[in-house]
Parts: structure tokens; C-alpha cells; sequence
């Protein structure tokens, strides 16, 4: 009698500004059944960036919560955070009030935004009683290090005791972020000067120096800002949601791992969770693929993540058709 195939571990992260990874895991799903292969273990991840609450929200439970906040340009907005653990942590996602993709591309103002709208939520997640705050770092429409989010705590009394944990995207440092950042945000090169300089002065106030730490970059210096006004611990947040998600174990008892994002390219080896998943893949010997909106990483990038196969989809029924090609291949291969 033979032994039962174990089945594909599918851990995509969203397809930026197209699908969450929720809707990305799905699609595949679909397809690698339709190949004919046995129902895979699906696993939404996230790395600090868009999408990590919804992510954490459902391997941990819990509930979404609102509150009346500012968006980057600050406007008022409803946005969400979520409470998990009997409410005893919460999460907040940078990209919920103060995300770029609340921007229109015309509307785009590299200095002038604001964390303002995060620093609103976090007031509201001490306020609701957590005693922990996740805040995801990514996809911000802001580079002010956190002078908007710490002068809106400020203002509302201090964190109520709360402490803070950043779920940083990136390794950069503080001073790195404008001209790392800048430029998707909207900055050009005289506003990226701009932003350098008035980082620097903010960091000769703080605290505590955030130049040269790593992470501290986050979320246009949001982490930074947030470290050293309050000792936020910063987390490289790929390694912190697998974790969560129990994602080594899961990954051994698979076949084989399908990673996904919308743009594979170099940047995917600098911390994104793609490149994580699959140099933790390659330690194991679990065989690691992956479906990506657009394949723009080089031979030896490729290499270095050692990926089996590379597909490009960018619609649910291009994700489905490409899982199912993918998921005939791997019969193949094991026929």
C-alpha cells in the first residue's frame, strides 16, 4: 500500500496593490487540485509590509477594532487594528493609515506627509487595553521618522504603558531611508535632500541616535523614530510572522514550498519574505518555487535563493493555470 504524497506548502506574500496573499494562496490552491494533487497546506505570509495584520489575524485569531485617524496627507479616515491574545496585543499596520496606497499617484508629498494617522491607532490600541503593540512597518507614504506618530502618543498622554514591537521590511538604517525610499514615495532628488537633512537634525534630538541601526530605516524612519523615543524593540518582520505562523515545521512536513509576490528581483534577497522562505527551503532540502506577478531577478540572485521553477502570474486565473502547470510537473518529476 503506498504511503499518502504529503502535500505543497503554498506561502505567498501579496501581490502589491492587486491581491492579498490570502487571495494569492487560494488561486494556487485551486490549481494544484486541479493537477491532482492532494488539498495543499495554505500559508499567507507577510513580512512587516501590507498585508501583516490580516496575516496575523488569522493564525492567531482575534478581532478588528477601528478608530477615527489621519491619512498621510491628514485627512480623516476610519482605519482598523486588530486585538489578538484576549486583547492583551495588538496589531497596527503602518500601511492602514499612513500607507501609499491611500495616496493617488498626483497626490504623492514625499515631505509634507505624516505618521500622524499610526500614531492615532497606536493611541488606540493602548486605549482599548492591549499591553503589546505589533506595528507593522511597511508601505508608508511618509518619510518624517516618526514625528507624526510620536507627537500624536504624545499628545494623548504616552503609550499607557504599552509596549511597542516594529515589524520591519528592511535592514536600513535611519538616515538611509529618504534616498532608499524616497523616490517610490514621490521624492526627487532635491526633496531627498530635504528629508536627509531633516532626519538628521530630528535624530540629534531624540533620545536616542538611530543613525547606523539597522531596521531603524523602516517605514520612512518610522522604527527609528518609534526605538528611540520609546525603546520599541525592531524585528525583522518575515522572520517574525513565520515564526508565528509555525511555518519551519509546516515547511518539512511538505513536498515542496510555492513562495509568491508580485515583483521577484533583487530586492527579494535584501529581507522581503520570498527570499527568506526559500533560504530556509534550501537549508531543509525542501524543493522551493515560485509564481510572481513579474520575474525580474538575474541568474545569480536566482541562484542564490535556489528556486526549481519560476512562473509568472498576475490575475487568479493566470495563478490557478500556472499552479496547475507547476503541480503536472511535479507528478511528472515524482512519476
Amino acid at each position: 500500500m503506498s504511503r499518502p504524497q504529503p502535500p505543497v506548502l503554498v506561502a505567498p506574500d501579496s501581490f502589491k496593490g492587486t491581491l492579498r496573499a490570502s487571495q494569492v494562496a487560494a488561486s494556487v490552491g485551486v490549481g494544484l487540485e486541479a493537477a491532482g494533487l492532494v488539498p495543499p497546506d495554505l500559508c499567507p505570509v507577510a513580512d512587516g509590509g501590507e498585508g501583516t495584520l490580516e496575516v496575523l489575524l488569522m493564525a492567531l485569531g482575534g478581532e478588528t477594532a477601528g478608530a477615527e485617524a489621519s491619512d498621510a496627507l491628514g485627512r480623516p479616515i476610519r482605519a482598523g487594528f486588530a486585538l489578538v491574545e484576549d486583547g492583551g496585543t495588538a496589531i497596527v499596520e503602518v500601511a492602514e493609515a499612513s500607507g501609499l496606497a491611500r495616496i493617488g499617484e498626483a497626490e504623492r508629498d514625499a515631505y509634507n506627509s505624516t505618521t500622524r494617522g499610526t500614531g492615532e491607532l497606536i493611541v488606540a490600541a493602548a486605549a482599548a487595553g492591549a499591553e503589546v503593540i505589533l506595528v507593522a512597518a511597511g508601505g508608508s507614504a511618509t518619510t518624517d521618522g516618526g514625528a507624526g506618530a510620536v507627537a500624536a502618543i504624545e499628545e494623548a498622554g504616552g503609550l499607557q504603558g504599552a509596549s511597542l514591537v516594529v515589524l520591519c521590511d528592511v535592514r536600513t538604517p535611519f538616515e538611509d531611508a529618504p534616498r532608499t525610499f524616497g523616490p517610490q514615495k514621490g521624492a526627487d532628488a532635491e526633496t531627498i535632500r530635504k528629508l536627509e537633512r531633516r532626519l538628521q537634525q530630528q535624530a540629534a534630538t531624540l533620545p536616542r541616535d538611530p543613525r547606523g541601526v539597522a531596521m531603524t530605516g523602516a517605514a520612512g524612519g518610522l522604527a527609528g523614530g518609534l526605538w528611540a523615543q520609546y525603546g520599541a524593540t525592531l524585528e525583522p518582520g518575515a522572520r517574525f510572522v513565520l515564526d508565528t505562523l509555525g511555518f519551519d515545521a509546516r515547511m518539512r512536513a511538505a513536498r515542496a514550498v510555492i513562495v509568491g509576490e508580485g515583483r521577484l528581483d533583487a530586492t527579494t534577497l535584501e529581507g522581503k519574505i520570498a527570499g527568506e522562505i526559500a533560504t530556509r527551503a534550501r537549508q531543509a532540502g525542501v524543493p522551493c518555487h515560485a509564481i510572481v506577478g513579474t520575474n525580474a531577478i538575474d541568474r545569480f540572485s536566482a541562484r542564490i535563493l535556489d528556486l526549481q521553477v519560476i512562473l509568472e502570474a498576475g490575475t487568479p486565473q493566470q495563478l490557478q493555470q500556472a499552479a496547475e502547470d507547476l503541480g503536472r510537473r511535479l507528478q511528472a518529476h515524482e512519476a
